[in-house]
């Protein structure tokens, strides 16, 4: 069968919806809860970390739904302030434990 004409002129093919779309909502800031990556390497200033393993790797105990957590992460700098990024590890303390019963042997196979 056929397609009917469109005798109006218009191709309602193009039609992109509304044109009041309102723009996506902003994103909201992180209440003051989260705890600061900034801190020295060692643990006699604060013994709950943050911890440097080396220039932008650090290790703090962080709290998730209530549950604390050993987070193991790669940092970035933007406009003169270290930033948290997205490459990292976040271990249970069930699965640090672990980590660190295994460590011995990662140690004789890496030759140490």
């Amino acid at each position: 069968m056929p397609k009917a004409k469109n005798i109006s002129g218009t191709d309602d093919s193009s039609d992109s919806g509304p044109e009041d779309r309102n723009p996506p909502p902003a994103k909201k800031v992180k209440s003051g809860k989260e705890k600061s990556w900034s801190g020295s390497s060692s643990g006699s200033a604060n013994p709950n970390g943050p911890w440097t393993i080396e220039k932008l790797r650090r290790v703090r105990i962080n709290e998730f739904k209530g549950r604390k957590m050993v987070d193991i992460r790669e940092f970035y700098e933007k406009d003169g302030e270290i930033l948290p990024g997205k490459k990292g590890i976040s271990l249970y303390p069930h699965q640090w434990k672990k980590l660190l019963e295994l460590a011995p042997e990662v140690n004789k196979a890496l030759g140490e």
